[in-house]
């Protein structure tokens, strides 16, 4: 069984994919931090360098993918290759790093490859507003983070949106996650859980909630 959590930055991924690995006696995996290639390049000309980038990246991904298609074990993965291409890419061609002519190859050929695998059996959607991302985000310090624009965020909230209500067409399970604390309070876990229970192995399944 293959499970992914997505969700902006600072909505709780990391956080709730270990939680759940260790709930259920899952597989945790993580997108692997490889080296790019093109990464020192991109720095120095993001427009020239961004298309490489993203193929190397989808590369990555996709390779990952086929590995956990063969895998016996249920994997719950943090962020798939879906939300990269669906956010962030499209977040990269909306700023103008990626002419549409890049852009169109490069949908086409993620369109190809995932022709040949099969959705996840869920996709656990962390929904955030942005305050509570940036309140996340100025908790845990990360320096490289604490610059990052507000518009930035909002306009990934939006493609995410746009993403899980109008784009993918797996299996959905949405979690408001402005109110929660499933970290530091066991009923909100408990909360999340339950509803994981009643889609995955209950009568009746939930139905995707906007």
């Amino acid at each position: 069984m293959h499970i992914v959590i997505a969700g902006n930055i600072g909505s709780g991924k990391t956080t709730l994919t270990n939680m759940l690995a260790q709930h259920y006696g899952w597989t945790a995996q993580f997108e692997a931090v490889d080296y790019n290639p093109y990464l020192e390049d991109y720095y120095k000309d993001i427009p020239r360098w961004s298309f490489n980038l993203e193929i190397y990246f989808l590369k990555q991904r996709f390779k990952d993918l086929l590995a956990l298609a063969n895998s016996q074990e249920t994997i719950i993965q943090d962020r798939s290759i879906y939300e990269g291409v669906y956010v962030f890419t499209t977040n990269n061609h909306q700023m103008g790093n990626l002419s549409d002519r890049d852009f169109e190859t490069y949908m086409e050929l993620f369109e190809q490859m995932t022709d040949i695998l099969r959705y996840p059996d869920l996709m656990i959607y962390l929904r955030a507003s942005v305050p509570h991302l940036v309140a996340n985000i100025q908790k845990r310090g990360r320096d490289y983070e604490q610059s990052m624009p507000i518009d930035y965020l909002r306009n990934l909230n939006h493609l995410y949106e746009d993403f899980i209500y109008e784009k993918y067409r797996g299996r959905i399970l949405p979690v408001d996650v402005d109110s929660l604390d499933f970290q530091h309070r066991p009923e909100d876990f408990a909360h999340i859980i339950d509803r994981i229970d009643s889609t995955l192995f209950g009568l009746f399944s939930e139905k995707n909630e906007k």
